[in-house]
C-alpha cells in the first residue's frame, strides 16, 4: 500500500493514502458498512453511500475507550484538519493546516497537554482492555511531540503544498462522500486561496516559514531531489484538483482555483529560484531522525540487523523463484529459464484498455472463491471496489494502494483498491507520465489484488468499520508494519493456491519488499547510490524503469523507512502464526486465526502477540 509522504505538523502516523479527511463524532464503535442492493454498486463511479444499516451497540469498553480517544481526535481536528477529515472527523472538513512554526509550537502544547490528560485517566483505569487503549493513545501523543521535536532541531520545515492541497480536496471529492461533504471542498479551497477573511493562502505562509529557516545555521536544507521530483509533477497534479472540482460540479470553484493556482505556482518558482540553488545534494537523514522513521513504521530492529536479514531472504527467494522458473519455462516452451527472463516473458502478456478493469474484477471472484473454499478469512456478503488511478493520484502516489473507508462515523464507504496505469518520469525529464508493465499483465494481478483487496488491505479495513474496533485501535495504533505486514502476509496464505505464473509474480514482489528492507537503510547510511540501486532493482527484481525510479524515490525522500515495513510485518506474523500452530496443534484453525487478527484492529506486533496468545490460544478449548 502506498504511503502518501505529506510534510505536515504534528501528524499521527495515520493512514491517509499514501498513504490518503465542529464536533467529534459519537463516542461509540464506527458503524457497520451494510452490503449494497447489487455487485454493481462496487463499480459505479458515482454511486452514493449505502443507508447505513443499524449497528449493534459496542461493549461498554469500547464506548469508554473511544470517549478516552475524543481527547486525541480534537488535537488532531486542530491541527491535522485533512487528516481528521479523512478518518470521519466532519468538523474538520472546512479547516486546513496551518504551516507556520507558531501553529506546531502550539500543536505540541497541545499534544503535551493530551498527555497529561490520558495519563491520569490510564492511572485510574481498571479494565485491562480499556487501559491497552490508553497506552495506545498516548504512545501515539508521545511520537506526535518528539516527531516534531526532532524535526525542528534538524532540518528545514520544506512542506510539498501541492501535494497537501491535493489530499485535502481529494479526500473530500470522492464518489464515497455525501454531497454534503464534498460540497465542503469549496470552502477549503478558498481557505487554501487565502480567499476567506483571517486567512493567507497557504502557499504564502509555507514560502515564508521555508525562507526564515533557510537563513538558520545548522538545520539541514531540503533534498534536491525531492524539490526536483515536486516541481516535475505539480502541474498535473494541480490539472488533477481542477478536474475534481469539475466532476462534482461544485459551483463557485473557478475564481478560488486560479487564485489558488497562482499562489501554487509562485511556490514552486520561488522553490525554483530561491530554494534549489541551497538545496542539499545529499538525501541522508541525521540518524536520529531515521531511526525515528523507522519506529515509526513500527520497525523495532537497528538497520544493519534489518539489512542482514533482508539480504539472506532474498537469497532465498531467488532460489525459490529459480526452480519455480524452470519448471514455468518447460511448460511454456521459453528459450531461457532464469527467472528474469520468465518475468519478462509474462510482462509481455500486457492487459490493454478497457480490459484491465473487467480483468481484475475477474481476479478478485476467483481469490474470493478461494478464499471460501479452502476457510482462509471470513469475507463480507459485499464486492469489493476497484478502480483506475488518475494521472494526479499515479504522480502523487505512484504505487497500487487502497483508499481506506471511513473510519469514523461510516455511512456506508468502502475501501477502493486504486491501480495506477502511468507512473512519472524522472525528474527533469519531459516525458510526463510513463507506461509501465508492471502492473497489467495477467500474472501480477493475482497477488497485487491479494495484497490491495481481498484478503488483504480492503478486508482489513473494513472489518475495523464492522467489527467495531475502538478508535484507538483503528485509527492511533496504525504504523506501516501493521498495515502491510498484513497486505503481504495476505498475499503469502493465498499463494500456495495461485497457478504457477501468479505465484512467480507473487514471490517477485516479495523479493521486491526484502530488497527495500536492505536498499532502504543501505541508501540512508551511504553503502550505494540511487543510480546503484534503481540498476539493482531493474535488474533483479525485473521491474521497469519507473517502478524502479519510484522506489528509490520512496526510499530516500518519499518515506524514507517505510519501506522497511513490510519485510518486518510479514516476518513477525509468520512469527506469530508458526508460534500458535506449534502450540495449538491439530486446535489450530487458520479461519478463526485471521479473524481474530483482523478483529484487533492494527495493533503493533507486540501487542498483537499479546492479544492472540491470551485470548486466542488461551480461549481455546482443549481436545
Amino acid at each position: 500500500m502506498a504511503l502518501r509522504a505529506l510534510r505536515t505538523f504534528a501528524v499521527l502516523p495515520l493512514l491517509v493514502a499514501a498513504c490518503a479527511r465542529a464536533a467529534p463524532p459519537p463516542a461509540a464503535a464506527p458503524a457497520p458498512l451494510p452490503s449494497p442492493a447489487s455487485p454493481a454498486a462496487a463499480s459505479t463511479a458515482t454511486a452514493a453511500p449505502a443507508a447505513p444499516a443499524a449497528a449493534p451497540r459496542s461493549p461498554a469498553w469500547v464506548e469508554r475507550s473511544n470517549e478516552h480517544a475524543q481527547v486525541l481526535l480534537d488535537v488532531l481536528a486542530r491541527f491535522s484538519p485533512e487528516d481528521a477529515g479523512s478518518v470521519g472527523v466532519e468538523r474538520a472538513d472546512v479547516e486546513i493546516t496551518d504551516p507556520s512554526p507558531e501553529a506546531e509550537a502550539r500543536a505540541r502544547a497541545a499534544y503535551r497537554a493530551a498527555i497529561v490528560e490520558l495519563q491520569k485517566r490510564r492511572e485510574a483505569e481498571k479494565d485491562p482492555a480499556v487501559a491497552e487503549d490508553l497506552q495506545i493513545l498516548l504512545d501515539a501523543a508521545d511520537r506526535a511531540v518528539r516527531g516534531s521535536e526532532l524535526d525542528e532541531k534538524h532540518r528545514v520545515t520544506y512542506v510539498h503544498v501541492t501535494g497537501l492541497v491535493f489530499h485535502g480536496i481529494s479526500s473530500l471529492l470522492d464518489d464515497r462522500n455525501s454531497p454534503s461533504r464534498r460540497a465542503a471542498a469549496l470552502t477549503r479551497l478558498r481557505r487554501y486561496a487565502g480567499l476567506e477573511a483571517g486567512y493567507t493562502p497557504i502557499a504564502e505562509r509555507a514560502r515564508a516559514r521555508l525562507s526564515q529557516e533557510l537563513a538558520k545555521p545548522g538545520l539541514l536544507a531540503p533534498s534536491r531531489m525531492e524539490i526536483e521530483r515536486h516541481l516535475a509533477t505539480n502541474a498535473r497534479v494541480r490539472e488533477g484538483i481542477g478536474e475534481l472540482f469539475r466532476k462534482y460540479a461544485i459551483s463557485g470553484h473557478e475564481e478560488p482555483l486560479a487564485a489558488l493556482n497562482r499562489e501554487l505556482e509562485a511556490y514552486d518558482a520561488a522553490l525554483r529560484a530561491d530554494v534549489l540553488p541551497r538545496a542539499r545534494t545529499g538525501f541522508a537523514l541525521p540518524p536520529p531522525l531515521y531511526a525515528f522513521a523507522l519506529e515509526s513504521n513500527g520497525v523495532d530492529l537497528p538497520p544493519a540487523e534489518l539489512a542482514s536479514l533482508a539480504h539472506t531472504a532474498f537469497d532465498d527467494l531467488k532460489a525459490q523463484m529459480q526452480k519455480l522458473s524452470a519448471s514455468i519455462a518447460a511448460a511454456r516452451k521459453l528459450p531461457g529459464a532464469d527467472y528474469r527472463d520468465v518475468i519478462r516473458a509474462l510482462k509481455k502478456e500486457q492487459l490493454v484498455g478497457e480490459a484491465i478493469l473487467p480483468h481484475y474484477k475477474e481476479r478478485l471472484a476467483q481469490i474470493e472463491a478461494i478464499i471460501r473454499r479452502e476457510r482462509l478469512v471470513t469475507l463480507p456478503d459485499r464486492p469489493a471496489r476497484i478502480r483506475l488511478g488518475t494521472a494526479a493520484e499515479s504522480a502523487e502516489s505512484p504505487a497500487p494502494h487502497m483508499l481506506p473507508p471511513r473510519l469514523l462515523g461510516n455511512q456506508g464507504e468502502e475501501g477502493e483498491f486504486v491501480l495506477p496505469l502511468s507512473l512519472p518520469g524522472p525528474p527533469g525529464s519531459t516525458e510526463g507520465l510513463r507506461k509501465i508493465d508492471d502492473f497489467t499483465h495477467a500474472a501480477a494481478s493475482w497477488t497485487l489484488t491479494a495484497h490491495e483487496a481481498r484478503p488483504g488491505h480492503e478486508l482489513q479495513f473494513a472489518s475495523f468499520v464492522e467489527r467495531g474496533v475502538s478508535i484507538a485501535r483503528a485509527v492511533f495504533a496504525e504504523n506501516s508494519a501493521n498495515v502491510e505486514g498484513w497486505g503481504l502476509y495476505a498475499e503469502a496464505i493465498l499463494l500456495p493456491f495461485m497457478p504457477p505464473e501468479g505465484q512467480l509474480v507473487s514471490l517477485q514482489y516479495r523479493l521486491l519488499r526484502a530488497a527495500r528492507a536492505f536498499l532502504d537503510p543501505e541508501l540512508q547510511a551511504g553503502k550505494i547510490t540511487p543510480a546503484a540501486a534503481r540498476a539493482f532493482l531493474e535488474k533483479e527484481v525485473v521491474l521497469a524503469a519507473p517502478l524502479a525510479q519510484s522506489e528509490v524515490e520512496r526510499y530516500t525522500f518519499r518515506a524514507p523507512g517505510q519501506a522497511t515495513s513490510y519485510f518486518y510485518g510479514l516476518n513477525r506474523l509468520m512469527e506469530l502464526r508458526a508460534e500458535v500452530e506449534s502450540t495449538m496443534g491439530p486446535r489450530f484453525d487458520a479461519q478463526r486465526f485471521h479473524d481474530f487478527v483482523l478483529a484487533q484492529g492494527i495493533l503493533p506486533p507486540k501487542l498483537m502477540r499479546r492479544a492472540v496468545i491470551e485470548r486466542f490460544v488461551g480461549a481455546q478449548p482443549a481436545l
